[in-house]
């Protein structure tokens, strides 16, 4: 190996080429080591948190990320006008980009990361597999080599052996990923897997590995200074996965013995050296739960990893700091011998998705935040009170990760985190988060790859509970006695001569829709007393009284106190069990009898048209695609619900939002004409 040393410098001003959590974490890191903090956002991003904590913010430009964050010249020229003497590039964007890379070194700017030979080569998973292999690191199975055509792969899985697993050379994150089975499937599978692939890296080559049976997904934390000394962190189990994207990660794993930990440690190091590596980096090996004590090499990232939190908590050691000391020339201070892993550590990723529908990236303004804070409890976020989330960027919003004397303790310290944890305003999956935690397999360590897609198919969110229906409706009494003159004529919170008048709202939730019916006027100020009914229950006892962004309700002698936050007629209502969106629904629903399956067919999450399949005026069969949506290179196909005639209403290009129609489908068998009947039972009520 060859050692470059480099001299001893220091940085007075640092540049954070990045967005969100990361660039928040990171220069939470710089103000303590009191280094000038420099953000640079797009138009999107002009009021973010990262923006606002930074001592200087340089725009960058519109919110398209090829027109801001993945500008090369944008970004140098951003630091080169606030003097910034070293670039930390978090991870995503051009943390792996070794143009990016080389542009720092021709500027005369530090780039916090390896240098851009490093980059290459471990970029290339083709070329990054021939590198570790000549350093005796084991590698998966497969067929590894530049510009292999559809006709090679496809000829290339038999002698594999199937299930193969098709993998982009370029780039990571899962995208363009594609387990295959059997060889009915293939074609098709690398053809989707070109696509993302070229859509994503810009680059569309492929290659094949066997698919280890359980597989389980550790990853090893090196540190590497410029003067050849290069030591591992221990690993992280990151095998709870949705569609090869982490979602939950840990360390140390709970799968490894002291003696494959040593070997896979020293095989990381070998990782390292093999590129001649510099800073903090990760790599990633493939082991099968049937057989721990044999494990593969799967890729390296040439950055900082989204889960380095866990490392830093059971090692007591900064990663962002030590990035910032190697980059000014220091040795690394201490020796493998030196480094030990305390206690457990267990993060989980917050994103704005879905779990009922697919989880399918959601949106919206963050209208009030609640944080955990404890012991052993850390929280790396990118949000504050008037975030707008939208479908630009990644839809990971905030990371909770726990530490604890033991897994068990971890794992219960995370859980409550969660619970202390609300986003209202923005879709969550936190709910499904303490749904996996709480999984027997889970608690047990019993880990792979597939586990998270399996157990996802069970899991059925919590509809709006009774008592949280009541509590709104005692809320809408209490904003609608602000509303009350002096005269009765003027009330509207409903009154009778000689017989209470109960004020009935259709409460509806994603999940479920009742009448709430809520009898007495407000005890005054800021509490309302009442009985209240929810949907065909009988009248209990009800009190609540509003104290700031907290609601506490008493139904039925049951006591509680909710989070609560109001976007306009709609009301956010949660506690530890979720948050729920509560709008008041029609109070007489009309509907249509007689009529087909619906044949709208509506956008599931923001994002942009990337392809109109059909035309306007086409005749399609149901299940036939008609638009494909893309939200965070991720590409969503939506099919026709049922036979007909197909009218277009979006265009190639089009930004469109959650539940936006896209096309209708006018079945074949469609009534001449529309039967509307009134739901006399709820006129009634």
């Amino acid at each position: 190996m060859e050692t470059v040393v480099s001299p001893l410098r220091t940085f007075h001003t640092v540049l954070v080429a990045n967005r969100g959590e990361i660039a928040v974490r990171v220069m939470r890191t710089l103000r303590e080591m009191g280094i000038r903090s420099v953000a640079v956002y797009s138009d999107a991003d002009a009021d973010a948190r990262h923006v606002a904590e930074a001592d200087i913010a340089v725009r960058l430009g519109p919110a398209p990320a090829r027109d801001s964050y993945l500008s090369i010249e944008k970004v140098i020229a951003a630091a080169k006008a606030t003097g910034a003497q070293a670039i930390h590039p978090g991870y995503g964007f051009l943390a792996e980009n070794a143009e990016f890379s080389g542009a720092c070194a021709e500027n005369g700017i530090v780039f916090l990361g390896p240098s851009a030979r490093a980059i290459e080569v471990m970029g290339d998973k083709i070329s990054a597999k021939k590198a570790v292999g000549a350093f005796d690191v084991p590698v998966v199975p497969g067929i590894a080599e530049p510009g292999l055509t559809d006709a090679e792969l496809i000829a290339a899985a038999g002698d594999i052996g199937y299930p193969v697993l098709i993998k982009p050379s370029a780039g990571g994150g899962g995208k363009g990923m594609h387990l295959v089975e059997d060889s009915a499937h293939l074609a098709s599978s690398i053809a989707q897997a070109r696509r993302e692939a070229a859509a994503s890296f810009g680059d569309d080559t492929l290659f094949l590995e066997r698919f280890v049976l359980r597989p389980r997904h550790i990853e090893v934390q090196i540190l590497a200074d410029t003067h050849g000394n290069v030591v591992h962190l221990g690993e992280r189990e990151c095998s709870l996965q949705r569609r090869h994207q982490k979602v939950i990660e840990e360390a140390p794993s709970p799968l490894l013995d002291e003696q494959t930990r040593t070997q896979i440690g020293a095989a990381a190091v070998a990782t390292a050296r093999s590129v001649d590596y510099v800073g903090a980096g990760t790599v990633e090996f493939i082991v099968s739960a049937d057989k721990p004590d044999e494990f593969f090499f799967m890729e390296m990232n040439t950055r900082l990893q989204v889960e380095h939190p866990v490392t830093e908590m059971v090692t007591g050691i900064d990663l962002v700091e030590w990035q910032l000391r190697v980059g000014m020339g220091e040795p690394l201070g201490f020796w493998q011998e030196h480094i030990t892993m305390t206690g457990h550590a267990i993060e989980a990723r917050v994103y704005a998705e879905d779990p009922a529908r697919g989880f399918l990236p959601t949106g919206g303004q963050v209208l009030a935040l609640t944080e955990p804070v404890g012991p052993g409890v850390r929280v790396d976020s990118s949000l504050r009170v008037g975030t707008v989330v939208g479908s630009d960027y990644d839809p990971m919003l905030a990371k909770v990760i726990a530490h604890g004397p033991t897994r068990d303790d971890a794992l219960a310290r995370l859980d409550r985190a969660l619970a202390d944890t609300a986003i209202p305003g923005v879709q969550t999956n936190i709910e499904f988060l303490r749904f996996l935690l709480a999984d027997d397999r889970v608690r047990a360590g019993d880990l792979d790859t597939l586990l998270l897609d399996t157990r996802a198919e069970d899991f059925e969110p919590l509809p709006a509970p009774d008592d949280v229906l009541a509590a709104a409706g005692l809320l809408r009494q209490l904003r609608l006695q602000g509303s009350r003159g002096a005269s009765p004529w003027d009330s509207v919170s409903g009154w009778r001569i000689g017989v209470p008048a109960p004020v009935r709202t259709r409460m509806q939730t994603p999940l479920r829709t009742e009448t709430v019916a809520v009898w007495g006027d407000p005890a005054g100020g800021d509490v309302a007393a009442a009985r209240v009914s929810v949907g065909d229950g009988e009248p209990v006892a009800a009190r609540a009284q509003l104290a700031g962004e907290a609601l506490h309700v008493s139904v039925d002698g049951l006591r509680r106190t909710l989070r609560v936050a109001e976007e306009g007629l709609d009301l956010w209502l949660g506690d530890e069990r979720g948050t729920w969106r509560i709008a008041e629904a029609e109070e007489v629903k009309i509907r249509r009898e007689g009529a087909v399956a619906s044949a709208d067919i509506l956008s599931p999450m923001p994002g942009s048209v990337i392809e109109v399949v059909v035309g306007n005026g086409d005749r399609v069969e149901a299940g036939d695609r008609v638009v494909m949506v893309e939200a965070m290179k991720m590409e969503h196909s939506l099919t026709a619900p049922v036979a007909g005639t197909v009218e277009i209403s979006v265009r190639q290009g089009d930004q469109v939002k959650v539940d936006q129609l896209l096309a209708r489908v006018v079945p074949d068998d469609e009534p001449d004409t529309d039967i509307l009947k009134t739901d006399e039972k709820e006129a009634q009520s």
